[in-house]
């Protein structure tokens, strides 16, 4: 009891020393958005600090991709941190034989990442078979998006791969 009433008692004087110490209130205070700094959308590379072997998409225009500070035209495919062209010039052209060269790939990526231009596309029933009888996963985004994605994952450590069309084809 004697506990109790002694917080009691002491409970006017510890209102009155918070009514004397309060906090200056900030008028007009405004927080950053931190929607855009974490966006994909907007920021393709979210990691700074990446070995230099590794490929890192950092710009893209309407024909080309910039990779590791290389300019690119065309279609890319690039497996692990290894980058080559890839011959499909809309997304029509992706096709099981544009895709063979995963079945020689080893280690098998656990996931290829098709960029399919400007705008995100279902990909093949026959397609997607083709990837799944391989032993990899298959996502379909626009390119880049897809290109964001792979470089998360690449920075990761993960095996993946990425099949991307130029951001400004359209079908």
């Amino acid at each position: 009891m004697a506990v109790r009433q002694k917080a009691i008692a002491t409970l006017p004087k510890l209102i009155r020393a918070m009514r004397k110490e309060a906090p200056k209130q900030q008028e007009n205070l405004v927080l950053p958005s931190l929607r855009r700094a974490f966006s994909l959308y907007d920021q393709i590379n979210l990691i700074d600090n990446v070995p230099e072997d590794q490929l890192r998409f950092q710009e893209f225009d309407e024909t080309s991709f910039t990779v590791n500070g290389v300019k690119y035209d065309g279609s890319l495919l690039c497996v692990g941190n290894l980058l080559m062209s890839w011959s499909p010039r809309s997304f029509s052209d992706i096709t099981t034989d544009s895709l063979s060269i995963f079945q020689t790939v080893r280690p098998i990526p656990e996931l290829l990442i098709v960029g399919c231009g400007r705008y995100n596309h279902p990909m093949n029933p026959q397609v997607r078979q083709f990837v799944k009888s391989i032993g990899m996963k298959l996502e379909t985004l626009d390119s880049r998006n897809a290109a964001s994605t792979y470089n998360i994952l690449n920075e990761e450590g993960r095996i993946v791969a990425a099949a991307l069309l130029p951001y400004g084809v359209t079908s």
